[in-house]
């Protein structure tokens, strides 16, 4: 009997192996003469070798299966063993799907506005996505910066956002900067979690391949081969602004997002990404995004509260 090792490297076991690693019996019970064990990992592969090209084949194709779906489920497994390629899936529109969900949904631009975010940031290493809550604005962002990721364009991803109370005072809550900001930042964890799987996610956070941050973290940084997002620009003051996008590296993309109908500062204070968008308008390379309440993917009724809100304003 010969052996093999084959290693899961960036890669959630849980996902991969299943609970009680079922992907491992379901081997197992594929190649009843040979044994396949997991440690830690790494997969552990005896048999004769004709056995261990196949079940080596079916494993590498599983590895290229969960870097593209992020899970695998035991029909995936049986999929595999039993046609020794990648089980046929879903894939309306493939083309415009940006990445796949956790749970192998597909996540892509919903409508037309959103398609353009997708495509501004194609041709522009600086964009600004304008629209109100429910939009997907930040959702699309959030997936492009996992594709650039996945894909290796980039090494890092940064999130950030400025520290200004919704109504609400950070001072009052308890730890440092980050401590406090992190719940107002949930938004952005929510839709790494439906992209990334957890364990992946938090190597990738423990590591600092992802970073979330408060925007005052960024003072003083130069961001190389990374994709930056500011998410809640409208809250940015004209020098936090002229700060963050001054501190754009080589090799690196940006995405502003923002609501200017929802600016929390003082009522003495200039919003950065009003006055950026003015000044920035005619610069070449920069791609600007209106979404509005066409855009709005949740509830049938946060459309109508946006635009009913917007004529009590006008």
């Amino acid at each position: 009997m010969t052996e093999k090792i084959i290693k899961l490297d960036d890669i959630s076991l849980i996902d991969f192996l299943g609970v009680g690693n079922k992907t491992i019996d379901e081997l197992s019970s594929a190649f009843p003469k040979s044994k396949i064990v997991s440690r830690g990992n790494e997969i552990l592969i005896k048999g004769t070798t004709s056995e261990i090209i196949q079940i080596s084949e079916i494993i590498n194709s599983l590895i290229d299966h969960y870097h593209k779906y992020g899970v695998v489920t035991d029909e995936h497994v049986k999929g595999y063993i039993g046609n020794d390629q990648e089980p046929v899936e879903p894939q309306p529109d493939s083309e415009d799907i940006i990445i796949y969900g956790t749970k192998g949904n597909p996540i892509r631009p919903k409508t037309v506005n959103q398609q353009k975010l997708v495509t501004q940031v194609k041709e522009n290493d600086l964009v600004f996505a304008l629209g109100p809550a429910g939009t997907g604005k930040t959702y699309i962002s959030v997936a492009l910066a996992v594709k650039a990721l996945k894909n290796k364009l980039i090494k890092k991803v940064i999130i950030t956002r400025p520290a200004v109370e919704a109504g609400e005072n950070l001072g009052f809550l308890p730890g440092d900067l980050k401590e406090k900001i992190d719940p107002y930042l949930r938004p952005i964890y929510d839709a790494l979690n439906d992209m990334i799987p957890f364990e992946k996610l938090r190597f990738y956070m423990e590591r600092e391949v992802i970073e979330i941050a408060p925007l005052a973290y960024m003072r003083g940084r130069t961001l190389n081969n990374a994709f930056i997002l500011l998410d809640e620009a409208q809250n940015t003051t004209p020098m936090q602004m002229k700060m963050f996008l001054t501190r754009m590296g080589p090799d690196s993309k940006m995405i502003v997002t923002g609501d200017t109908s929802q600016i929390d500062l003082p009522a003495n204070q200039r919003s950065g990404l009003k006055e950026a968008v003015r000044i920035l308008n005619e610069v070449k390379g920069i791609g600007f995004v209106e979404l509005n309440e066409r855009d709005v993917v949740r509830h049938r009724l946060v459309r109508d509260i946006i635009e009913a809100y917007g004529k009590d304003q006008k």
